[in-house]
């Protein structure tokens, strides 16, 4: 029992040791500012992470591709034109009229409002053909990114600036009200998850197995592109859009982990997903000063590692 669970056991203490140091580094042990600031950061690092992390395995898991992130269909499309056509309209003080709380409630809402357009008008039409979908949903990226970067043409640079910052992975805007709401709607989800992990394994096994096991495929396929629009909306609202984090985090847990069962891959999946922005955010903060962004370095990392084993799996056939 111990050896089967040995993977996660080494996960969970990495993220105990670099919560730790996040939190007491350099804090002077200030418990009435500095520590709660950063408890707060945490929270935000971790329920993110977790977002992230199961998002993209379950998006993989569906598209039968280990390649491919959630933003392909253009979630994370729609946060940015979102974001930039409140700038164009209403400028910094739009911004700061709908204060964080309020610019995470929109932007959730409109991310699952493109999710269920999506599910009515493309995926129920195509939901026999999961390429269709894909290359639609890739499709539609490119028309909402190229929408994005046209209003972004037409703001002021100090606006620009602004949206700049709104683009990037940061877990320095998230605050008490956004993560009750985050944690309770993932601690919601969290109360399914050991039935959805084996309606995955199934599915995991392709259309014509998972149907001669007792699964309808065409009625699965909806409900958990809908739990990855959740995800991928609580994420994206919460700290920012992650563009392909996920693929390598889903990629490196698929590594790590010595069984391929949804119960044991998922926890691995956030757990490494932590230790990344962990990591990530010390280095930003203790390294580097805050002269770049997390987006780089977890590309960094998290792309070199899976370059690494995909070369090292390579020399080896």
């Amino acid at each position: 029992m111990i050896s089967r669970h040995l993977n996660l056991i080494v996960c969970l203490a990495l993220v105990s040791m670099l919560s730790l140091t996040f939190v007491l580094a350099n804090s002077g042990l200030d418990f009435n500012y500095i520590i709660p600031k950063r408890l707060i950061k945490l929270s935000a690092i971790i329920i993110g992470g977790s977002c992230v992390a199961i998002s993209a395995v379950i998006f993989q898991t569906l598209a039968d591709n280990r390649i491919l992130t959630p933003s392909i269909m253009g979630y994370e499309s729609i946060y940015l034109v979102w974001q930039a056509l409140i700038l164009l309209m209403a400028g910094a003080a739009g911004i700061a009229a709908l204060g964080t709380l309020g610019n995470f409630a929109v932007s959730t809402l409109l991310i699952l409002l493109y999710s269920f357009a999506i599910q009515h008008w493309v995926l129920n039409r195509f939901k026999q053909d999961m390429h269709q979908v894909l290359l639609i949903g890739f499709v539609i990226t490119m028309v909402l990114t190229t929408l994005a970067q046209f209003i972004q043409l037409r703001i002021s640079p100090g606006e620009f600036s602004i949206f700049q910052g709104l683009s990037y992975t940061s877990f320095e805007r998230a605050n008490p009200s956004t993560l009750l709401f985050a944690i309770g709607t993932v601690a919601l989800l969290g109360m399914f998850a050991p039935k959805w992990a084996r309606e995955l394994d199934i599915i995991a096994l392709g259309r014509d197995q998972a149907t001669s096991l007792g699964l309808n495929h065409a009625h699965y396929i909806p409900k958990y592109f809908s739990i990855v629009a959740v995800l991928v909306a609580i994420s994206t609202s919460l700290i920012g859009p992650t563009a392909f984090m996920g693929i390598f985090i889903a990629n490196i847990a698929y590594r790590v982990c010595d069984r391929t069962r949804h119960t044991h891959i998922l926890p691995i999946a956030c757990c490494i997903a932590t230790v990344m922005f962990l990591t990530a955010q010390l280095m930003v903060e203790h390294l580097f000063n805050y002269k770049t962004t997390i987006s780089i370095l977890v590309n960094v990392l998290c792309g070199g590692y899976f370059l690494f084993i995909t070369l090292r799996a390579r020399s080896h056939l």
